[in-house]
């Protein structure tokens, strides 16, 4: 983090508008980032980049890769630049402006610019050069996934494990076959990565070039249908099928009283311990080769994790595990003596998390909407008095409802005395999301962030993600109009509260 305070917003890429159903990594991305600088906001926290599918919810958090760029991400106005699609191309991938991500018409869609693309891409010998550079750079992960996507593409209704044993066990000699016999299909899943990265890399350079600095997102676990997994089924709990033996999750928490059943498998750790964490390096590697910070989702996972039997089907009959522990940590600070990275320590924190996120110096999150629950007040870590300098302070976060959602619908008429004691006014309901974004900018925190939802002060229709629950997740966007909005209220405002609490320094 800086050394100095400072502030930024959270806002993920497909959440920009854009003309084609979805935000991307196109015009609007960089106009925001200016808008950014001209405000004096210098950190842009994003969600995971990871592929998405509709069978699971278009969660940024649940991926068939930990390492590959998701394609509805990529520009087509970028590709038109490109000469990888033309004009007619473009309009025949507009769809009307709408506030949610309609997932079912964005898939085909952008499969359909895709295809096109890696047409044009191959006849014309487009970025030939720089494509076998990428190849090369990126193949540590890039031929597993490439090869895992044509197959996957080939059997959508099975899981990896329920492939013909040959290709299911990764046997050399059949999996070689398989790369020949499946060159061209291979070739076009590496183009379309390279697409990502050659977009995402521009956009980064810009960001970085206007003092912008990028928060990245690394889930903790990975998805079991996963290139991950298959390729590396020796570092997770999994049994003599390979299906996980065990699957992660939290126990009954803030969000759900049967915990949360994540589904995911576990890390076999002491393999991961015998390979010298090599798996986990290449990762946090190629996350930090794309951001400047990363948050560590569910970091006390990494301590100890939730571990929960496969058969269950909620999270109450799950144990905590050791996790990685103190090798992997010290792995961390030997190879990251920076430790560019914002610990998730939300949820049950053990003294020996706290311990370990105090000794390597990381942030810890704090978030105003927590620090209202009567049974501790006034002294819940998350009200700001109470904040420490190396914290990072949210109004909210992605998981959470909006501040005038939480308000509204969620808050008891105890807590709305308890925040109106705490703001020390009757707080009218129009505005009080500047007075929590004043709590924020004016605390200790070293960084605060605010969701863009919270700075426009939309309601609980604008919210991310609802823990626990599987519909309507992950599909909230912005407007035209509240771009606008943005542009000539929102973010002037915001400017002129950071240089009121000192948090308009630039590098």
């Amino acid at each position: 983090m800086n050394n100095y305070r400072s502030s930024g917003v959270l806002l993920h890429i497909s959440s920009l508008p854009s003309r084609f159903g979805i935000g991307d990594l196109g015009p609007t991305a960089y106009y925001f980032a200016e808008l950014l600088k001209q405000n004096k906001q210098h950190f842009w926290q994003i969600l995971p980049l990871n592929p998405t599918e509709l069978k699971h919810g278009n969660s940024p958090y649940y991926s068939y890769s930990a390492f590959a760029g998701n394609p509805i991400l990529i520009s087509p106005e970028l590709l038109n630049q490109d000469g990888l699609l033309s004009k007619n191309d473009l309009e025949n991938l507009y769809l009307p402006e709408k506030t949610h991500i309609n997932f079912p018409d964005i898939y085909p869609l952008k499969e359909k610019m895709l295809v096109r693309a890696c047409e044009i891409f191959i006849r014309e010998n487009k970025f030939q050069d720089e494509f076998d550079s990428f190849c090369r750079k990126q193949a540590f992960w890039l031929d597993d996934y490439a090869l895992f996507k044509v197959i996957y593409n080939q059997f959508p209704a099975l899981k990896w494990n329920e492939w013909p044993e040959e290709i299911k066990n990764g046997r050399k000699k059949t999996l070689k076959s398989l790369t020949i016999k499946m060159e061209i299909g291979i070739k076009k899943q590496k183009i379309i990565q390279f697409l990502f990265y050659r977009q995402w890399g521009n956009f980064k350079k810009y960001c970085r070039v206007n003092k912008i600095k990028i928060i990245g997102d690394m889930p903790i676990y990975i998805t079991h249908h996963s290139a991950d997994v298959w390729s590396n089924p020796e570092l997770f709990k999994l049994d003599k099928n390979r299906n996980p033996s065990f699957v992660a999750g939290v126990p009954p928490d803030y969000f759900s009283k049967t915990g949360q059943l994540w589904g995911n498998p576990v890390y076999k750790w002491p393999a991961h311990r015998k390979q010298d964490f090599i798996w986990w390096k290449n990762r946090i590697n190629h996350n930090l080769s794309m951001v400047d910070f990363l948050r560590i989702d569910h970091f006390r996972g990494l301590t100890a994790y939730w571990e929960i039997p496969a058969v269950e089907k909620n999270a109450i009959k799950g144990k905590w595990v050791p996790g990685g522990g103190i090798t992997f940590f010290k792995m961390l600070k030997k190879n990251y003596p920076n430790l560019p990275f914002i610990a998730e320590d939300l949820g049950i924190i053990t003294e020996d998390v706290v311990k370990i996120i105090q000794k390597l110096g990381l942030p810890g999150m704090r978030v105003l909407q927590f620090g209202f629950d009567e049974n501790n007040f006034p002294h819940n870590i998350h009200l700001p008095h109470n904040y420490i300098k190396n914290c990072i302070v949210y109004t909210g976060t992605h998981d959470n409802n909006t501040i005038q959602g939480w308000i509204q619908n969620e808050l008891t008429a105890i807590q709305q005395n308890l925040l109106k004691k705490y703001l020390g006014i009757d707080f009218q309901l129009k505005n009080v999301h500047w007075e929590l974004i004043r709590l924020a900018l004016a605390s200790v925190a070293q960084l605060a962030i605010m969701p863009v939802q919270d700075i426009l002060g939309l309601g609980s229709e604008t919210r991310m993600n609802f823990p626990s629950h599987t519909d309507c997740n992950w599909q909230w966007r912005l407007t035209n109009k509240n771009m606008l909005n943005i542009k000539e209220n929102a973010l002037p405002k915001l400017n002129k509260l950071v240089k009121t609490y000192g948090r308009d320094k630039v590098d």
